[in-house]
């Protein structure tokens, strides 16, 4: 999977690409240049069962975090009867606005795959990629 963030509209400012991994979710987040300036990665099942949902951002080589993107428990009756979903994300408040869009368009991307059900059939979430 692979998105691109352009701002202008025409001019890619950033892109998010899905690396591969057998268990876990993993992203690369890519500056204009093409080059690799953050990661992400996922838990193992992305359920909701009464938590939140992490997904650590960390630097380029994965040794510092630097942020993450949260599904947020919104209550069991919200989860269980509506669609809706609230995200959370964190980064450091220096980071440059591009990177800082390339992760609100990593959360759009990661709410699509992981949080959509197609046709609002809730309760088929499995672990990690097979989602």
């Amino acid at each position: 999977m692979h998105l691109q963030v352009s701002s202008p509209p025409g001019t890619v400012i950033g892109s998010v690409e899905q690396d591969w991994s057998i268990f876990v979710p993993k992203f690369s987040i890519k500056n204009a240049a093409g080059d690799t300036v953050l990661k992400i990665s996922g838990p193992f099942c992305t359920c909701s069962c009464c938590g939140d949902v992490e997904f650590h951002v960390t630097s380029a080589d994965g040794d510092h975090q630097v942020g993450k993107i949260s599904k947020q428990w919104s209550g069991l009756l919200k989860e269980t009867f509506t669609d809706s979903d609230n995200f959370g994300i964190t980064f450091p408040m220096d980071l440059d606005v591009n990177v800082k869009a390339t992760l609100l368009g990593a959360c759009f991307l990661i709410d699509f795959m992981f949080f959509e059900q197609q046709g609002n059939q809730k309760g088929q979430d499995r672990p990690g990629m097979w989602n």
